[in-house]
């Protein structure tokens, strides 16, 4: 919720209203007194209507009704991005949501969701982000081709997150591949990326396995990954 007002004090979108169950308010008067300095509307419901409205099984009581946040492509990615997640048919929502939390704590500029993805204002996606779904520039696109062209056009290099990749994580630190901007690209968990979006992207790179692990979820390589990324950039 404190996300929600700062991205709206910062004028990125709007807080149309706020609802808050009695016990709520009370638990929360530094944010209800901030709404309110915003001009939000705040209204108390029902302990059973702010369940309705949660969409989940153990609601904190307090919601907030907002614009949308994603973005077109081209205002995402403006302003010279170094570092860009790009989600390419993840569908789980709680996966998605925690790999944009990562990408929020890796330093991110921007989040993309492209082709056939989840929503990212999907309830669990958002739940899953913990307010990272208000940091980084977050933009979605059906067309994977046009999201590979405008991370192209913004100067990123496309890197895809693959566990039969030729080459690894730690080479790939090693030569400096990982100092220049760079758009990661993070395929479904259960099926990673398809050969046709592989052919497309300027590299690949797994996560070496040191031990006897089969293989890594999502968000753990996604973080991997970005973190990777951010520390070769911050190095140069």
């Amino acid at each position: 919720m404190r996300e929600a007002l700062e991205w709206a004090r910062a004028g990125r979108g709007r807080v149309h209203e706020l609802f808050t169950t009695e016990l709520a308010a009370q638990r929360n008067a530094e944010l209800i007194d901030s709404a309110e300095r915003l001009g939000v509307p705040v209204s108390e419901v029902t302990d059973r209507a702010a369940e309705s409205l949660s969409e989940t099984v153990s609601p904190q009581g307090l919601l907030a009704l907002c614009d949308l946040v994603d973005q077109p492509l081209a205002t995402g990615l403006s302003g010279a991005p170094v570092l860009v997640a790009v989600l390419a048919g993840v569908s789980d929502p709680g996966n998605a949501g925690t790999v944009l939390r990562v990408a929020d704590a890796a330093g991110a500029d921007a989040v993309v969701f492209a082709g056939d993805t989840v929503d990212p204002h999907n309830g669990k996606c958002v739940r899953a982000s913990t307010g990272s779904l208000f940091h980084p520039a977050v933009s979605r696109s059906r067309e994977v081709g046009a999201v590979f062209a405008a991370c192209r056009a913004a100067g990123l290099r496309l890197v895809a997150a693959d566990g039969y990749a030729e080459h690894d994580l730690d080479q790939a630190a090693d030569s400096g591949e990982l100092a220049g901007p760079t758009a990661w690209v993070f395929g479904s968990e259960a099926h990673g990326l398809p050969d046709e979006l592989l052919a497309q992207v300027d590299g690949a790179l797994r996560v070496p396995i040191h031990g006897q692990a089969e293989s890594l979820n999502l968000a753990t390589a996604a973080a991997i990954c970005l973190y990777a990324s951010a520390r070769a950039q911050r190095a140069r």
